[in-house]
């Protein structure tokens, strides 16, 4: 690729950064799959009451930003859309992402629920910013 030909709107990545935390809000929600989440990971309220959540937040942004700028190359070519976009996010979410999740989380002798959510939440954040990278131009 010729650099030239690369584009990066810096402001779809920052939204798609943003996007992690506001998926993950909603998908490890009450609403959604909280309780069975802190079940199949033994998590207990008291486990979250020492936690410093701003901390984490922050570095869960951080490492959103990163995987955000890595799509946003990925897909800086100039004839990318919305459709490639969307499809290179899903395969980047399911064939790389999500399969490396569940390969670690079987040798940890995960249950199938704590991968089926996990990996669902993966493969919906790439989809996403996959999306949002490749309509955002």
């Amino acid at each position: 690729m010729i650099m030239e030909n690369l584009v990066i709107n810096h402001w779809a990545v920052l939204c798609s950064a943003s996007l992690n935390l506001v998926l993950g809000a909603v998908w490890y929600s009450p609403v959604l799959f909280y309780k069975t989440w802190k079940t199949e990971n033994g998590l207990t309220d008291e486990k979250f009451k020492n936690v410093n959540m701003g901390k984490m937040y922050a570095i869960s942004f951080i490492l959103a930003l990163v995987m955000s700028y890595n799509m946003a190359f990925f897909l800086g070519d100039t004839q990318t859309n919305w459709i490639w976009g969307l499809t290179a996010g899903f395969l980047t979410g399911f064939g790389f992402s999500a399969m490396i999740f569940t390969a670690i989380a079987l040798f940890e002798l995960k249950s199938l629920k704590y991968i089926l959510i996990n990996g669902g939440y993966i493969i919906v954040y790439f989809s996403l910013i996959g999306f949002i990278i490749g309509i955002w131009r």
